[in-house]
């Protein structure tokens, strides 16, 4: 057909006469001259069907040419190179992508796709989140349980999606589970079961598992016996376990991890199971250099709570078997409540004020907490924070983070402390409600002259208005 419409467009070579043209007869001329050459040599010219031969094959190979450029067999991709593609699919993408050929069905149940996953169990009533599908689940289950080994579960407030998860721990008996994490999204929901149906869940993991290296369980009802259970089978991997708010765990269960279980690198708690004996355990010559201490001390009544103190010598063994551990601690207590804390040195380099503070604490902590990298504190009342802050400027020589929300400071004491810490301040969020204007500097002036001592731009936090 193109040839027909190129004929049809193309003008012919040769008069309406029959006479041939000028170049004509010069193509002609010179035609004839070749073939007497190729005679004189011996040299066959080529036939017709040469021509259409040659024409054919090289038509066949631009051809293939052009339909391997434009038109791959996707369904024969190597695959790694699936696999590698899957990786990045959402998992609702990646079913629909298993559907379009037999190859990419397989590449969809390969194992290295199951070995992380996360469980969003959540009820229509209570979240609006979304939640995996209950059919997908049996799948998983039945297909892809030996192969999990990243699993957590996400949960809603409701009690109905934390029997949901209890249901399928209890079903993951071929697994060899890594990381473990449960997460309560909202209130924490795995409370309200009873405390038999969680562990008797939480043990088969345990059990079959044997090598879990790391362990999320916030807010569980976890206990001492299901501990045991958990050292027991997994005490060569151990390397990360976070349960704080585990009310049936007591100082005696932690210590038994900490004893056996000397890979042990991170570790999150409640401050009523910190203990000297804990603390001796982790800086055991058998034990490795922990890394990062998480402490929550938390109080819900004032008054109610009654908090013990640690000894110096016991954080000081702490820290000379590990160095470089980093120390946390959270408090959500009152201000009547914060009487034991730190009135000797205390290695903590990162501290948390959620609720208000005192000036006698903020005060123990510049003089006995030289260690301190960061310092957030949300609430302080109306009593200026000058020479507490530069006291803490002058001792805390690696301090490098400070925020303060509900807090009074006046603009000087502020740029002193400030100019003391120079640019090792490489955070610095501070609210525009807390600097008070002084004879020295009103709050306009104040940007300037600290970030003249910081080095780079700075400006303090603006409240939001809505």
């Amino acid at each position: 057909m193109e040839v027909f419409c190129r004929l049809l467009h193309d003008p012919p070579t040769h008069r309406p006469d029959n006479r041939p043209t000028k170049a004509a007869e010069a193509e002609h001329v010179e035609k004839m001259k070749q073939n007497r050459v190729t005679q004189k040599l011996g040299i066959q010219p080529p036939s017709f069907v040469d021509k259409v031969n040659k024409r054919q094959m090289t038509g066949f190979v631009q051809d293939s040419e052009t339909s391997n450029i434009s038109c791959e067999d996707w369904g024969n991709l190597h695959y790694d190179l699936i696999l590698h593609i899957f990786q990045y699919l959402p998992l609702v993408d990646r079913a629909c992508a298993s559907s379009v050929c037999r190859t990419w069905n397989e590449a969809f149940h390969m194992p290295e796709l199951w070995r992380r996953f996360e469980f969003e169990l959540n009820q229509p009533a209570t979240s609006y989140l979304n939640s995996t599908h209950p059919d997908l689940i049996q799948q998983i289950i039945k297909k892809h349980a030996d192969h999990l080994q990243y699993v957590s579960f996400k949960v809603d407030s409701s009690t109905e999606s934390a029997e949901a998860a209890c249901d399928i721990l209890s079903q993951l008996v071929n697994c060899s589970v890594k990381t473990l994490g449960l997460i309560s999204t909202a209130r924490p929901s795995f409370m309200n079961l009873s405390k038999s149906r969680f562990v008797s869940a939480l043990t088969v993991v345990f059990v079959n598992s044997k090598s879990l290296s790391s362990i999320k369980i916030n807010d569980t009802p976890i206990d001492d016996p299901s501990l045991k259970v958990l050292v027991a089978n997994n005490s060569d991997t151990l390397k990360l376990l976070k349960m704080s708010s585990c009310p049936y765990v007591s100082p005696a269960g932690i210590l038994c991890v900490a004893d056996q279980c000397y890979g042990l690198r991170e570790l999150a708690l409640n401050y009523y199971l910190l203990s000297d004996e804990l603390l001796l355990a982790l800086s055991s010559e058998k034990h490795v250099n922990l890394e990062q201490l998480r402490i929550d001390v938390v109080s819900e009544n004032p008054g109610e709570t009654q908090f013990h103190s640690i000894k110096k010598s016991s954080w000081d063994a702490l820290v000379k078997h590990s160095p470089k551990v980093n120390i946390a601690m959270y408090f959500f207590l009152y201000e009547e409540e914060f009487d034991p804390f730190f009135h000797d040195e205390t290695p903590v380099t990162h501290i948390y004020f959620g609720r208000a503070v005192s000036q006698q604490m903020l005060g123990r902590i510049g003089m006995n907490c030289p260690r301190l990298i960061e310092l957030v504190v949300c609430a302080n009342g109306r009593h200026p924070l000058d020479d507490e802050l530069i006291c803490i400027a002058e001792r805390c020589k690696n301090l490098t983070a400070l925020g303060l929300g509900e807090c009074e400071v006046s603009c000087s004491a502020f740029v002193e402390f400030v100019k003391c810490c120079g640019g090792r301040l490489t955070q610095l969020s501070i609210m525009e409600e807390v600097l008070i204007p002084d004879q020295k500097y009103n709050v306009e002036q104040i940007h300037w002259e600290v970030s003249k001592y910081l080095g780079r731009v700075w400006f303090p936090d603006m409240m939001p208005t809505w």
